[in-house]
């Protein structure tokens, strides 16, 4: 899931949204209200989990839906709504088996067709997480607790596919149909959608036939608050109970406040530069080169996120168990501007693209700036709204950008889609048949340390051509009362109130 492809589509305005499920009447919390209200720093673009990208719809729709399978708190794979599964011998057949007993938050009866239903509405409508069936030959459903999937090749991380995050959600087709699905989502999860106020904020109330139990906390409220600063007052003055907009600079000096929960832990997300190489010069290897020799990484991370973020040459960081070392760019201007002058580039002015919704980008950017200066490289920052930012990037109209990945978990969610000849998100227009190759056997190799290999060399060669410059893994940093407890931040970033209840 893209940061900001966390790829976080265009922000559409949605209307007050009526009452959809289970929990009535219940206080929205702050100030001892008897729910939880949650800051969370901008507005969904919509709620059909398919078809968002959105980084702030993903937030909420955590506790509105579920996938086949999720991720647990090590990010290892455990059952959701198929309580077991099984492979043939050849690994060719996947065979869920479904929780019995499992309703929507509408009280109607969940079934194994509305697993089919999902799956095949990605792949037929070709949406943005289309790529993850690649090599699926057909998802059936045999009876109402079966789900059967055929591949045409051995898939080893179907189940990350699957289950790494709500793109994948499972959805109810009359939802879909009538168009409720994107204002009035209907879902399994332990939360329903109670009301949206557009510009403002969204409510949620516990769904008591939750498959998983009952939630302890009867509503959730996300206000919509896109300033950190203001996100932390409310915090500390009792108006919001949680946030994940915590400022970075402030980290430190939180720690130290009693009246504040705080949790920063290093992320499987990663911040990049991405160097257009549809445009001269930047098809040449050696310029891209030359911009990640010249950058101060320690620099940007700091200056961005004040430490709260761990410099790295590759997308995994080193607490995964796919990290590979690399450390083949050092901070060297005179090396860049040798290879500015064996490419035969003079006065180079870089058009890059930043955007108030992601302000790590324009912080960013007018430090890059002062960098690239030193090798006579001059970048004009051009600041422009979301939906011109993701307009402009699909269209190839920029020459730098920086962006965010977030929730990735297998290797091949951190290298495939954004850097194979002809990836869903290889915007970069990137191409090398040598990566091509790697990055295919890592899909199918089911020994672990050869496919391990295959993703170890596959980095390596992408840092090399400057596909992307890699910059730094961010913390995971988030807030919240005292009085919310048995609530966890996860590496991952999902935030699920499952789990959580309100003491005194």
């Amino acid at each position: 899931m893209r940061r900001a492809n966390r790829l976080i589509g265009t922000v559409i305005a949605v209307g007050l949204l009526a009452a959809c499920s289970a929990g009535k009447g219940v206080d929205t919390g702050g100030k001892g209200g008897s729910g939880v209200v949650a800051a969370i720093g901008g507005e969904p673009d919509q709620l059909d989990p398919h078809k968002t990208s959105s980084y702030f719809s993903f937030q909420v729709l955590e506790n509105v839906f579920d996938t086949l399978v999720e991720p647990d708190q090590d990010l290892k794979m455990k059952p959701a709504l198929a309580e077991s599964w099984k492979t043939s011998a050849d690994q060719k057949t996947w065979t869920f088996t479904l929780r019995k007993g499992v309703t929507w938050q509408d009280g109607s009866k969940f079934a194994a067709s509305d697993v089919v239903y999902s799956y095949k509405r990605i792949i037929d409508k070709e949406l943005s997480s289309a790529y993850r069936f690649a090599g699926v030959e057909d998802i059936t459903a045999p009876d109402d607790s079966t789900v059967v999937i055929k591949l045409d090749k051995p898939m080893p991380n179907l189940l990350t596919n699957i289950g790494g995050y709500k793109g994948l959600a499972i959805v109810n087709k009359r939802n879909v149909e009538s168009g409720e699905i994107a204002k009035r989502p209907l879902g399994t999860g332990p939360f329903s959608v109670a009301s949206y106020k557009s510009g403002d904020s969204i409510r949620l109330t516990a769904n008591n036939g939750w498959w998983g139990g009952k939630p302890q906390i009867p509503a959730v409220t996300f206000r919509f608050v896109p300033e950190p600063t203001t996100a932390m007052e409310d915090l500390k003055a009792g108006e919001v109970d949680w946030t994940s907009n915590v400022p970075p600079q402030q980290v430190e000096q939180l720690s130290r406040n009693k009246d504040v929960a705080l949790k920063s832990l290093v992320s499987n997300d990663y911040w990049y530069l991405s160097p257009n190489e549809a445009r001269k010069p930047f098809d040449d290897a050696r310029v891209r080169q030359a911009l990640a020799y010249a950058i101060d990484r320690e620099a940007i991370a700091q200056t961005t996120m004040y430490g709260n973020a761990t410099v790295n040459q590759l997308a995994i960081p080193k607490t995964n168990p796919w990290y590979t070392e690399y450390t083949g760019y050092s901070h060297d201007t005179a090396r860049a501007t040798r290879l500015l002058a064996e490419a035969g580039v003079r006065d180079l002015k870089i058009d890059m693209l930043v955007t108030k919704q992601y302000p790590e980008t324009i912080t960013a950017g007018q430090l890059i700036a002062a960098q690239l200066a030193k090798i006579g490289v001059t970048v004009k920052p051009r600041q422009v709204d979301w939906a011109t930012w993701l307009d402009e990037q699909g269209k190839g109209k920029y020459d730098l950008l920086m962006l965010g990945w977030l929730g990735n978990l297998d290797p091949d969610d951190f290298y495939y889609a954004q850097h194979r000849t002809g990836g869903k998100f290889n915007f970069q227009k990137y191409s090398n048949k040598k990566v091509d190759s790697l990055l295919d056997a890592g899909r199918v190799e089911t020994d672990e340390a050869k496919r391990k290999q295959n993703y170890a060399d596959a980095a390596r060669m992408i840092a090399d051509d400057a596909s992307y410059i890699y910059l730094y893994n961010p913390n995971v940093i988030q807030a919240w009362s005292p009085r919310l407890k048995g609530y966890t931040a996860r590496s991952d970033g999902a935030i699920r109130f499952r789990g959580a209840k309100l003491g005194g």
